[in-house]
């Protein structure tokens, strides 16, 4: 594990870098941390690429920083954050938040983008609904911390399948999730529910994409998948089966066979 310290953002970031070769960023969901991509790391870097991910400013082991989270400000981070590394463009995977970031990352600093994969992720901002709901999860964890936030979620983030027969899925990713500090989860929240709208811009993308969706999916299901990718030009939709919102912890064998199909064909 690394860390590197962007001195004019007042953040240092905790990451972990495995293999040599193009690099792929792989940027985290809510409310976890780069722990939640271990399934992926290996695998990558072994079929010859650089697999590179980071703890967003708040969660995991980076710090706060002077600036307030926001998904915006986490694609800023991304992009300082490749560029101290001296990276000039990368593949970025980002998954439900981590979606959010890249599809941030892909406006405000498209020239860092060399391929975009986007999974188990959405353009479309919160609606009315979904904003109160956020609202009574910050009121929750105020009172109750992280186990919250794990009451809350867990029941519609993983499939049958992963609930009859993964619970060692279920449990790591329980683990990721307990070890957040209620500050972070808190400022995730506020950074979901204020995110902006960033399906507008999905036609300019312009670089090869891939869309992954767990066949299963309840929080992003496969439809909100098809849009993005019918937005997207020439971008690949790829399902994967019994497998819901985490697909890479859920099925991380169909998950990486996907991915390192897209990654080849950039070679």
């Amino acid at each position: 594990m690394k860390t590197l310290a962007l001195d004019h953002r007042f953040v240092q970031l905790r990451y972990e870098d495995f293999g040599n070769g193009p690099v792929v960023l792989f940027v985290h969901a809510f409310p976890f941390d780069k722990a939640m991509w271990k399934p992926q790391l290996a695998p990558v870097a072994e079929a010859g690429f650089r697999a590179i991910a980071p703890d967003l400013p708040e969660f995991g082991e980076s710090t706060p920083g002077s600036e307030v989270f926001a998904i915006e400000r986490g694609a800023d981070v991304v992009a300082d954050f490749l560029e101290a590394l001296d990276i000039e463009r990368s593949v970025v995977v980002g998954l439900s938040m981590g979606g959010y970031v890249a599809l941030a990352l892909a406006r405000r600093h498209p020239q860092r983008l060399r391929a975009l994969v986007l999974a188990d992720t959405k353009a479309a901002p919160d609606d009315a609904s979904a904003r109160a709901n956020r609202d009574r999860l910050i009121a929750d964890v105020k009172g109750g911390g992280a186990a919250a936030v794990v009451e809350a979620l867990f029941p519609k983030l993983f499939c049958e399948s992963t609930r009859k027969h993964n619970l060692a899925a279920i449990e790591e990713a329980r683990a990721i999730v307990m070890r957040q500090r209620p500050a972070a989860i808190i400022a995730g929240l506020y950074a979901l529910r204020d995110r902006p709208d960033a399906a507008p811009r999905l036609p300019s993308i312009a670089v090869p994409t891939l869309v992954m969706v767990g066949e299963h999916d309840a929080v992003t299901p496969p439809l909100t998948a098809a849009r993005i990718a019918g937005s997207v030009p020439d971008a690949e939709l790829v399902h994967i089966p019994s497998a819901g919102h985490l697909s890479n912890l859920e099925n991380p064998e169909a998950f990486n066979a996907a991915l390192l199909a897209f990654l080849k064909k950039l070679r």
